[in-house]
């Protein structure tokens, strides 16, 4: 697996999983997918990911 999907299955992961605590947990929970929105964008503007840094780290390619 590549480390682009990877980061992606990453992404969608954490954002279903939050979207899930915020309907059945607390509401509170929707700044989880703020911070995955906002971790996005910064990704896509500067390049530097860190999900892919431990990913590259993990050994995937």
């Amino acid at each position: 697996m590549s480390i682009d999907n990877a980061v992606r299955i990453f992404a969608g992961s954490m954002l279903l999983l939050s979207l899930i605590l915020t309907q059945w947990v607390s509401p509170h929970f929707v700044w989880f997918s703020v911070f995955i929105a906002i971790n996005l964008i910064q990704s896509a503007l500067t390049g530097f990911c860190p999900a892919a840094s431990i990913f590259k780290k993990m050994g995937l390619h």
